[in-house]
């Protein structure tokens, strides 16, 4: 199948990826742009996972005061070389990552963080609701759980819908990350700052 230029250019565009990927991804998909993105995608997510194993002792760390000097966030974000740590690409990402922060306030950076105490407070609170309002035993666990991965989604950095484009993770977010610099990237450690808190 023949693919035009300019379509290869404009998935260019739109992901960062390379020209040979681009092309490969249009040829696979016959030329539909929104199935190409979606094969970079996947293609990205196993490029990433291959990568994560890979040392990452290069970063940088970045700092983001909100407006009106109330709330700050320091972010440590790693990456495999300091040439990459020096991209607009990382740096972009890491103030995205500090602004997601400050607007969201996080309590961990993944799921592994948030100690058991806390999800089995959670699970007790959702459990009681559930038997309040008379739900059958038989699909209590699951409304449990259904409201655990919810918690998660809103108190945990990795599992947090973007605040630039919520269609995707911040996690996810890593992932195309990872996928379009060709290293191991990773958000290491964040602290956030408030008055009076």
């Amino acid at each position: 199948m023949q693919i035009p230029a300019s379509l290869v250019k404009k998935l260019r565009e739109r992901t960062g990826a390379g020209l040979m990927d681009c092309k490969a991804a249009l040829i696979e998909s016959s030329g539909d742009l929104d199935k190409a993105l979606e094969y970079l995608r996947i293609k990205g997510l196993a490029k990433a996972q291959k990568k994560s194993s890979r040392v990452t002792l290069e970063g940088a760390i970045v700092s983001y005061i909100h407006p009106g000097s109330r709330i700050g966030v320091l972010v440590e974000i790693s990456c495999e070389t300091d040439f990459v740590a020096r991209t607009n690409e990382f740096q972009g990402f890491g103030k995205d990552i500090a602004m997601q922060i400050a607007a969201t306030s996080p309590i961990a950076l993944n799921r592994e963080d948030v100690s058991a105490e806390i999800v089995d407070k959670e699970r007790e609170v959702y459990r009681t609701q559930a038997q309040e309002q008379k739900k059958p035993d038989a699909v209590i666990d699951k409304i449990v759980d259904g409201r655990v991965d919810k918690f998660y989604s809103e108190n945990v950095l990795l599992d947090q819908p973007f605040i630039k484009d919520d269609s995707k993770t911040v996690g996810e977010l890593v992932n195309e990350l990872v996928a379009k610099l060709g290293e191991n990237i990773k958000i290491t450690r964040f602290a956030r700052f408030q008055i009076g808190q």
